[in-house]
């Protein structure tokens, strides 16, 4: 056990023997950390929260009441392999949160970023990767091997399908079930998500360009005039010069094995 003599723990707290506790923490009431846990500096854990599994936290995040990191995974092909977590710097997660370890069947990590916020009773499964700035919010349920980019919003009560890849700066309305892959800076929508438009909202809030967002809007309809990677096949071809349309389409012609979600 390595706890750095700056940290703060409250003496119902549990850690176990082979924890590592950084400078600034703060262990709150009823907590448990487990033998392979490592806390970077400044993480706070405000009570009765549980970390454990091969999990490590990173600077400045903070974890509320009843959350729960770095439990094995809720897939039945779990065997007890050796399998990570690792959580990103100055996240915010709320309660009831759950985020497990990986699968040696999908590379044995799950993945989060940096400056997330995970509202209450959200879940991130295995081997998911979570980039930078992701929001989830309340009751959202993120499936396996799902790949979220940076900029994601997750509407609250919303389902993301295992497998299922979010582009950069994509939103997704409440109530939504994604079944199939959204294309970056989109904007979905509905019970069974269907592809709305662009986020031009969250596009205008990053500060893009107004000649970008005007070729993606080019772009987004030309996409709706066909088959998606036919149509994206024909635009790269063209090598355009907005670097927002060449993500969106790196990611349309990028290797996946689902469909994506299309214009209603």
């Amino acid at each position: 056990m390595s706890i750095d003599p700056g940290a703060e723990i409250h003496p119902s707290a549990v850690i176990e023997a082979g924890a590592v506790i950084g400078p600034g923490c703060k262990i709150g009431p009823f907590c448990l950390i487990g033998p392979e846990v490592t806390l970077g500096a400044g993480v706070e854990l405000k009570s009765h929260v549980v970390v454990t599994g091969w999990t490590e936290i990173g600077d400045e995040t903070v974890v509320f009441p009843f959350a729960s990191l770095g439990q094995i995974p809720q897939d039945l092909k779990f065997k007890g392999e050796r399998t990570r977590l690792i959580v990103g710097k100055r996240n915010r997660i709320r309660e009831n949160v759950t985020m497990s370890t990986g699968t040696e069947g999908g590379g044995g990590l799950t993945q989060v970023g940096d400056d997330g916020l995970f509202m209450a009773n959200c879940h991130v499964a295995h081997d998911a990767q979570i980039g930078n700035r992701v929001i989830l919010v309340n009751s959202v349920a993120i499936a396996g091997h799902c790949v979220l980019e940076d900029d994601v919003i997750v509407g609250g009560l919303s389902g993301v399908h295992q497998w299922v890849r979010i582009g950069h700066g994509a939103i997704v309305g409440a109530l939504s079930m994604v079944t199939a892959d959204v294309i970056p800076h989109a904007l979905v929508a509905g019970p069974r998500a269907g592809l709305e438009g662009l986020n031009l909202v969250g596009l205008k809030r990053r500060g893009v360009a107004r000649e970008e967002i005007g070729a993606l809007r080019e772009m987004f309809t030309a996409l709706a005039a066909g088959n998606f990677r036919e149509q994206a096949r024909k635009l790269s071809e063209e090598a355009p010069a907005s670097t927002h349309v060449r993500e969106v389409l790196d990611f349309i012609l990028g290797p996946s094995d689902r469909s994506f979600l299309t214009p209603r």
